[in-house]
């Protein structure tokens, strides 16, 4: 079958939805089936053309047997709004000129890119194939959650169109059973809605040899430095920690748009135990997360973040990492679940600095049964064969 993936991240870019894309396509390959990914030059979160690549107006490429088409878009940093969404727009407008010319049987597109369903909508009424829509993140609500904008004309309109995409796709794949429930609240048929939660790539993230670290106790945070991550509230916490304890250290591991504020913070604040490392390839991910003694998920405090699992649950579990995590709801669910470590309540300084010196304590890796079926449970493998069975069984 001919699978034509639409998808604004895509490797060398390391974000989630990347890798999760890469990694479901290239397991498809393997089972048989044409895959093109239409995406754009990697540029993301910085917003700055990669090394080795030109933002021309189309380009061919092959990886791991996927066909891989780049076409121009608008180059924008991870932030602010007006740009962003110039951003996303040229992708989408590209994404149909081209498309239009490639054969599909199905078509995927993928959010948190919200106006690549545009994309998704037009090819399907063209081409008369099914689309599949994957729901990686809740837009526009997402925008209010962060603060970038209030409720305004522009969100209500992108509600519309929201609700829209979600009915005239053939089907919805959602990563977290909260999806579900929303898009279920929004009369979207039950029928269409199927759940495939990210997952661990159990090839690449293995646990090696643990670092003997006998004084540093490590806090490491690896992925995009965002608007919705709360991460000035770590320096806050770090503020308070190195007063009580010099030996535990805070690693910032990544960019985004809040990197240059948040290492501006770090200096005025004087904190000798935050540390701030650039963005690494995929497989350098795991060395890194070896050198943690405890791995931190933090989002800000917000009912919409209720429904989200972040993908470092994943990679820090798979690594046997004990996880932090100021994330309530469905991720919090996850983590007591599999006894892969312990939750503080978003923005809560106390509980924060209480649970971070408990962890310290009780200092060491993920050693439970519970474990064990988390690794089952999320096998990235089983997980794009269950997604498979959804995009082609129509």
């Amino acid at each position: 079958m001919r699978i034509l993936f639409i998808s604004d991240n895509f490797p060398p870019e390391v974000n989630a939805p990347a890798s999760r894309t890469y990694e479901h396509c290239r397991e498809w390959v393997e089972k048989g089936h044409k895959v093109t990914v239409l995406t754009c030059t990697p540029n993301f979160p910085q917003g700055r053309v990669y090394p080795g690549f030109k933002n021309k107006l189309f380009q061919v490429d092959e990886i791991s047997g996927i066909k891989v088409i780049r076409v121009w878009s608008y180059v924008a940093e991870n932030k602010g709004f007006l740009k962003r969404a110039l951003d996303y727009l040229s992708f989408a407008f590209m994404a149909i000129i081209v498309g239009t010319f490639l054969k599909a049987d199905r078509i995927v597109t993928t959010s948190p890119q919200f106006f690549v369903n545009f994309t998704g909508l037009y090819l399907k009424l063209l081409k008369r194939c099914p689309w599949i829509m994957e729901v990686r993140d809740i837009w526009p609500e997402s925008i209010l959650a962060v603060g970038s904008m209030k409720r305004n004309f522009i969100i209500k309109t992108l509600e519309k169109f929201e609700v829209l995409f979600y009915r005239t796709c053939n089907r919805l794949v959602v990563v977290t059973d909260s999806f579900r429930d929303y898009l279920l609240k929004k009369n979207i048929d039950d029928s269409k809605i199927f759940v495939v939660k990210n997952g661990i790539n159990t090839g690449l993230f293995q646990p090696g040899q643990k670092i003997q670290n006998k004084k540093d106790f490590i806090v490491g945070y690896m992925g995009t430095l965002g608007l919705a991550h709360g991460l000035d509230f770590i320096l806050e916490c770090a503020k308070d920690v190195q007063l009580l304890d010099k030996d535990i250290k805070f690693y910032f591991v990544g960019d985004g748009a809040v990197r240059k504020k948040l290492r501006a913070r770090a200096k005025e604040l004087n904190l000798a135990n935050v540390h701030f490392f650039d963005s690494i390839p995929k497989k350098e991910v795991p060395s890194m997360i070896e050198t943690f003694d405890v791995g931190l998920v933090n989002l800000k405090k917000s009912e919409t973040f209720r429904s989200v699992i972040p993908s470092k649950i994943f990679e820090l579990g798979a690594m046997k990492k004990p996880i932090l995590i100021g994330v309530d709801g469905e991720a919090r669910k996850m983590v007591e679940d599999y006894e892969l470590g312990h939750f503080f309540e978003p923005e809560n300084k106390q509980k924060f600095i209480e649970k971070l010196f408990l962890m310290k304590n009780n200092r060491g890796s993920i050693e439970s049964k519970a474990y064990l079926q988390f690794l089952k449970a999320y096998d990235r493998k089983v997980l794009a064969d269950k997604m498979l069975r959804y995009v082609t069984n129509l």
